[in-house]
């Protein structure tokens, strides 16, 4: 794929939505970066409904920690894998209050040090909460990547580069939501809805659905 055809297709992306943002619910950066590691392997929909009444109560490290292993499994209960997530909260919690009094730290090597958070979730927080133009490779991007030919590769680390080096920087800071929106919404995984897709014509996809 071209350089002019990539840039293109962020041109058009960005026209069709001009402030892309995360789906997900939250007020600040620990409000997302909790709603981040709650998200593997759910839907952004059931995050945002546990959320909404877990922030009610505890919106902080401290607070979070206070409600205890079982008090904040009947928050998040409802979302696969609550138990391992809950552990992993609580462990994230305490290495924020010792370590950072208490604020989320705004870089990947400290990000990356608290407990259940890996390199997808730090490049979300960096992204959405601190402004950085970071991309996180989920599965909806993977597939819009290499099925469209923006930056194909064979695992999410080798996508992630090659979008850095390609993304024009201009759409840096906002191609990450507009990618996972286009996966999510547009070029979906069994059924791509072709006939709606803004980047019809610059596709590479072989296999994709005549208008």
């Amino acid at each position: 794929m071209t350089p002019s055809k990539r840039a293109e297709i962020f041109h058009r992306l960005k026209r069709a939505n001009p402030r892309p943002s995360t789906e997900l619910k939250y007020r600040t950066p620990f409000e997302l970066l909790i709603a981040v590691m709650l998200s593997a392997q759910a839907t952004d929909k059931s995050v945002n409904k546990a959320t909404a009444v877990l922030f009610k109560t505890a919106r902080t490290p401290k607070q979070i920690l206070g409600l205890g292993s079982r008090g904040l499994k009947r928050y998040i209960k409802t979302i696969g894998l609550h138990n391992t997530k809950a552990a992993h909260i609580l462990k994230t919690c305490k290495v924020l209050v010792a370590k950072h009094n208490g604020a989320v730290p705004a870089t990947r090597e400290a990000l990356e040090a608290l407990p259940g958070v890996g390199r997808k979730t730090a490049n979300v927080i960096l992204n959405t909460a601190f402004g950085q133009p970071t991309i996180a490779v989920d599965t909806h991007i993977f597939r819009v990547a290499n099925r469209t030919g923006l930056a194909p590769g064979k695992n999410v680390l080798i996508v992630e580069k090659r979008l850095m080096e390609i993304v024009p920087t201009e759409f840096r800071q906002h191609a990450h939501h507009w990618l996972i929106l286009h996966g999510r919404y547009t070029c979906t995984a069994r059924k791509p809805r072709c006939p709606d897709c803004v980047i019809y014509d610059l596709c590479e996809y072989r296999a994709k659905v005549v208008p």
